[in-house]
């Protein structure tokens, strides 16, 4: 029975992920990492701490949706203890990505800006659309809820670079995050990803592809939160029996 930890416990998805690990056959929640207070009921039997090396040594697989200080620093004591990392926070400057990827040379790394099933065949299907309509002109729209702190999403900018992939591009050297004023007409190469805020929306993410005479749109909606935490569960039960390495949920799902 592989013992699982959690980072971000105490956050949105903690409740989710603790109810989740506790009803799951073959995983046990072992391990807690908790910056302020705890209100969530647990088993006595679950090791509760603030210290992420302390939490490394209760778990075979940790668990983390946090914030991007909090993974940086799990991946820097992980390093002195390597064990099974599954990474669902986003927003990361390049030196926190670039800790990722070092972890992932001593310890299996998954990581994914969005733990859905859907998201992950919605990838593939994008690049592939990209790649085939090749004078649609790309834009991506997603939506979250009013206390989302980054933007756009992680899982927007994944999109994002799977439909820049399709067309041989870099997607930093061609997004657009806001249109204001007279900005003159849209570029050819120009992939737009935009962000909406507002309410309790999960979280909804539409690529379009738009030409003269027709247009096709992608979408993807999470109605629950639990879609993310079962998502993450998923993999980390895949991933404590995987080498070292960097890993994504395309891999867990074999797509």
């Amino acid at each position: 029975m592989a013992k699982v930890g959690i980072v971000g416990s105490t956050g949105r998805m903690g409740a989710h992920l603790i109810k989740n690990v506790l009803e799951e056959e073959g995983l046990e929640l072992a391990a807690l990492h908790v910056y302020d207070e705890l209100n969530t009921d647990v088993p006595s039997s679950v090791f509760i701490t603030n210290s992420m090396s302390a939490l490394l040594e209760h778990c075979d697989v940790v668990i983390d949706f946090s914030a991007p200080v909090a993974t940086q620093e799990l991946c820097e004591e992980a390093l002195k203890n390597p064990t099974a990392l599954v990474i669902a926070t986003t927003g990361f400057t390049a030196h926190q990505q670039n800790l990722l990827t070092e972890s992932s040379e001593a310890m299996p790394v998954l990581y994914a800006s969005n733990m859905s099933a859907g998201i992950a065949l919605l990838k593939q299907l994008v690049e592939r659309v990209s790649a085939t309509l090749k004078d649609f002109d790309i834009e991506i729209v997603e939506q979250h809820h009013r206390h989302k702190v980054d933007a756009p999403s992680g899982t927007a900018l994944t999109l994002g670079e799977f439909a820049a992939k399709g067309r041989g591009l870099n997607l930093e050297d061609v997004r657009v995050s806001g249109r204001d004023g007279q900005i003159g007409a849209r570029t050819k190469d120009e992939i737009a990803v935009m962000a909406l805020r507002g309410g309790d929306i999960v979280g909804r993410h539409t690529v379009g592809f738009y030409n003269d005479g027709e247009f096709l749109e992608l979408n993807h909606t999470a109605t629950s939160r639990e879609t993310f935490s079962k998502g993450a569960i998923r993999a980390a039960k895949w991933l404590v029996d995987q080498e070292a390495g960097l890993y994504s949920i395309n891999d867990c799902l074999g797509i």
